[in-house]
């Protein structure tokens, strides 16, 4: 199972990422996640159904110097998301 996650607020310069890619790498999910140019954060997770519920959950949160404002979540492919690892991908 995989998903794709669109963040927005306050999610640059305040260690989202990072933070999103340890509890991502806790929960032993593989994917990615980047900075966007627009100043949000993009995502794109897979693994089992529980960790996938909640690195959501943390993403409606974030970090503490974090101030999200919303959270989009869609289904996504599982074969986009390469296996067996967490990335943190260049700002596209």
């Amino acid at each position: 199972m995989a998903k794709h996650l669109h963040i927005v607020g306050v999610v640059q310069g305040v260690g989202y990422r990072a933070a999103f890619a340890r509890k991502a790498a806790a929960l032993k999910l593989s994917g990615w996640v980047r900075n966007r140019a627009d100043g949000s954060v993009e995502a794109m997770v897979a693994g089992a159904t529980n960790a996938l519920d909640q690195i959501t959950d943390w993403a409606r949160r974030g970090p503490a110097d974090a101030r999200v404002h919303a959270v989009s979540i869609t289904d996504a492919a599982d074969l986009i998301v390469a296996t067996g690892r967490f990335e943190i991908l260049p700002t596209e």
